[in-house]
C-alpha cells in the first residue's frame, strides 16, 4: 500500500483552489485549469483533484455492522421544514434502553455521507446516543457521489434546511432512551450549523464547531450552551471571521474554550482526504469527548 499522502504533498495554492471547489466557490472545469500550472510529471490536474478527493474506506474507523453498537435508519417529522428528515441513529449495543446522553452530529455541504456515519458510530462507541440528520432529505438523500452531493446541496432551501435540524434536534433530545441532556457537534457547514444552534437552543448543553462559519456577532447573546471551538491553522475563509465573534462572546458572559491547531488545514478532522492531520484530530477528538462527558454526563 503506497504511503498515505499528507497536506505537506501539495502545493498551499492547490489546497486553497481545492477548499474553494468544495465550498462552490470554483466548479470543476475551474479547479482543473487553475490547477494545471501545478501538474508535475506525471500528475495531471485531474489527478490532483482525485488525490484529494475522499477515500471513506481508508478513512473507516467503525465498521457499519460492528456488534458492540446498534444502529437503524429514522425519519423525523418536520412540519416547519421540508416536512420530513431522514437520519442515522447509534447506540452502544450494550445499553439496552438506558437512558443516555444524546449528540447532534451534523455533517459538511455534502449530507450524510459514510464518513459522518462513521464519526455517528465512533460517538456512540464513546458512550453516546448519536443522530446525523441528513439535509438532503428532500432531493432525495446522499446519492453517494460528493459531486452530485454537493451540486444538490447548493439547491436546498436553506431556511427549510435549518428549521429540519431543529425538528431532529427536539426529537433527539424528547427519546425515552435519552438522558434528556444534549449535545451537538458539526464539521464545516455542520460546525456552522452547531454555532446557529447554540443561538437558538437553550437546552443544548454542549456545542462543538469545527472550522465552521460564525453567526453575525450581535447573536453572540444568544448563546446559552457552551462552547468547544477548533479552528484550523490555515483557514482564512473561516477564521477571519472568528476574532469579532469572540469579543462578542466575551462581551456576552458566553463560556467557550477555543483550539487553532497551527499547520493544519480547514477539514483536518476529516480522515477521509490529505488535508488529514492526524496529530491534530487525535487531540481535537481528545478534547470533544472530554468536553461532552463533562457538560452531558456519562451513560
Amino acid at each position: 500500500m503506497p504511503p498515505r499522502l499528507t497536506p505537506q504533498d501539495f502545493d498551499q495554492e492547490v489546497l486553497i483552489l481545492f477548499d474553494a471547489y468544495v465550498h462552490g466557490d470554483l466548479d470543476r472545469r475551474g479547479f482543473l485549469e487553475q490547477a494545471q500550472r501545478f501538474a508535475r510529471a506525471g500528475v495531471t490536474a485531474a489527478g490532483l483533484l482525485a488525490a484529494l478527493s475522499p477515500d471513506f474506506a481508508a478513512g473507516q474507523q467503525v465498521r457499519p455492522d460492528d456488534a458492540r453498537l446498534k444502529t437503524e435508519r429514522v425519519t423525523i417529522p418536520s412540519p416547519s421544514g421540508n416536512g420530513t428528515i431522514r437520519g442515522y441513529l447509534a447506540r452502544p449495543a450494550a445499553a439496552g434502553t438506558k437512558r443516555l446522553p444524546s449528540i447532534l452530529v451534523i455533517h459538511e455541504n455534502r449530507g450524510l455521507n459514510p464518513h459522518i456515519e462513521d464519526i455517528t458510530r465512533r460517538l456512540a462507541l464513546d458512550g453516546f446516543m448519536a443522530l446525523a440528520p441528513d439535509a438532503l432529505t428532500p432531493v432525495g438523500g446522499y446519492p453517494g457521489d460528493e459531486d452530485k452531493a454537493r451540486a444538490a446541496f447548493a439547491t436546498l432551501d436553506q431556511p427549510k434546511t435549518r428549521e429540519d435540524f431543529l425538528a431532529a434536534a427536539a426529537w433527539l433530545r424528547a427519546r425515552s432512551d435519552g438522558s434528556g441532556r444534549m449535545g451537538a457537534v458539526g464539521f464545516c457547514y455542520g460546525g456552522g450549523i452547531v454555532h446557529w444552534l447554540a443561538t437558538r437552543l437553550p437546552d443544548l448543553a454542549a456545542a462543538v464547531p469545527f472550522y465552521g462559519n460564525t453567526p453575525p456577532p450581535e447573536d453572540a447573546a444568544k448563546v446559552r450552551a457552551p462552547l468547544l471551538v477548533h479552528l484550523a491553522g490555515t483557514d482564512e475563509r473561516i477564521n477571519a471571521a472568528w476574532p469579532a465573534y469572540e469579543a462578542a462572546l466575551k462581551a456576552a458572559g458566553a463560556r467557550y474554550a477555543v483550539h487553532q491547531y497551527a499547520g493544519t488545514q480547514h477539514g483536518f478532522n476529516n480522515d477521509t482526504t490529505p488535508r488529514y492531520d492526524p496529530a491534530a484530530a487525535k487531540l481535537a477528538w481528545e478534547r470533544t469527548i472530554a468536553f461532552f462527558r463533562s457538560h452531558l454526563g456519562t451513560a
